[in-house]
């Protein structure tokens, strides 16, 4: 297999960390652009830049083909709508979907350079299914599921778009939904499978939808949420 490159957003910790070991470990090179080095210490060829997507910075120059580029930095702000403020739904925005299009905008040029390449950007449960608190996180999720399939129809045939949509997941971003045992079994029952979502779970998909044998799968928005949503629960 001809080793590939992916750059990773966001690949510090979570679901881009387990994605960056998934990748890495199939004998694949992986650009990690985070805040902070975080779980990727060790992690053979991957190679850190430290970049924070809120900071209006220029990116980092990566040369040469690139087969993937993977938008994984989001928010959790849950809060009732009258306590939002408009800067409240101006930095879900900035980060959730502007930091996905200045990532695609720099690195488009070497995705147009390699073989069946693909994005992954990142949704969430919310978008999809009304739940209260949400308003801000629903309102910029829909915002990278729309960038999803306009994207798809632009790019194609040379490059795939998808977009992945979890419910809640055990990183480090959803800690305070998760910090007691009662928090996680209240949580968990919410799903029709009982579960909390894990990174691998998330990232076992991203890297499918990457690789060769999804190389028929554009502009789709894949849920994977414990049936939340989806299902009635029992």
């Amino acid at each position: 297999m001809d080793k590939k490159t992916y750059i990773i957003a966001g690949a510090s910790s979570g679901i881009g960390s387990e994605l960056a070991k998934i990748l890495t470990d199939l004998g694949n090179n992986i650009v990690a652009l985070s805040r902070s080095a975080g779980n990727l210490n060790g992690l053979q060829n991957c190679r850190f830049i430290q970049y924070d997507f809120t900071s209006g910075d220029a990116l980092p120059e990566v040369t040469g083909p690139v087969n993937g580029i993977i938008y994984c930095p989001g928010s959790i702000n849950l809060k009732p709508f009258q306590r939002f403020t408009e800067q409240d739904f101006a930095a879900d925005f900035q980060l959730n979907v502007l930091g996905a299009v200045r990532l695609i905008k720099g690195y488009l040029p070497n995705l147009k350079q390699a073989e069946n390449p693909g994005i992954v950007l990142f949704s969430s449960v919310a978008v999809g299914t009304g739940m209260s608190f949400h308003s801000s996180i629903a309102a910029s999720k829909a915002a990278v599921e729309g960038l999803t399939r306009s994207l798809a129809a632009e790019l194609a045939p040379i490059i795939r778009v998808n977009c992945i949509a979890p419910s809640l997941t055990d990183t480090p971003l959803a800690g305070q939904l998760l910090n007691s045992e009662a928090k996680r079994e209240a949580n968990a029952d919410k799903h029709p499978l009982k579960q909390i979502g894990q990174p691998e779970d998330i990232a076992a998909m991203a890297a499918y939808l990457l690789s060769d044998q999804a190389k028929w799968i554009t502009g789709q928005v894949i849920g994977i949420n414990g049936g939340m949503g989806t299902l009635m629960r029992n």
